[in-house]
């Protein structure tokens, strides 16, 4: 016996709620295709705090022209190329009220030999891990600069 249409419409609403809640779910860092818009929204950590951030790369002649002359850009900490799926969530250093500017300089985390990749959540925390006799980090400047929103928190 097969189910009635109350039914079968039910089972089709449920399924495409499902679909959706499941598309929701899925991290933006992850999802392939354009960067433009939400789909380059991606979780990043301020102070401690989840954020969402939206970036886009800027032309290498617009970087070059900024990092020469802006000395008030912000910076963001990551793993990989913001191009790229991260290791682990961006760290920036401002957010609005706080120093913040929409230009982000974008500095590459590599743990140093020995030292077990984890999760930093303050820039604080990245700056001190570069820092000391023995530092666990290693900052490399990619020479790329981003333009990103805190577009608000997951």
């Amino acid at each position: 016996m097969s189910p009635g249409p109350h039914i079968r419409r039910a089972m089709i609403v449920l399924t495409m709620a499902c679909t959706a809640w499941i598309g929701w779910q899925a991290p933006a860092h992850a999802m392939p295709g354009s960067t433009k818009g939400a789909a380059g929204e991606m979780p990043a950590f301020y102070d401690g705090e989840l954020f969402t951030i939206n970036s886009t790369e800027l032309s290498a002649t617009a970087t070059a022209a900024i990092l020469a002359r802006n000395q008030g850009t912000n910076t963001i900490y990551v793993t990989n190329d913001l191009d790229d799926e991260q290791d682990f969530i961006p760290v920036i250093d401002a957010i609005q009220g706080d120093g913040f500017n929409p230009l982000w300089h974008q500095i590459l985390i590599v743990f140093n030999r020995g030292v077990t990749p984890h999760q930093f959540t303050s820039d604080d925390e990245v700056l001190d891990a570069a820092s000391g006799a023995h530092p666990e980090i290693t900052l490399v400047d990619t020479g790329e600069v981003y333009r990103c929103s805190v577009v608000g928190k997951p």
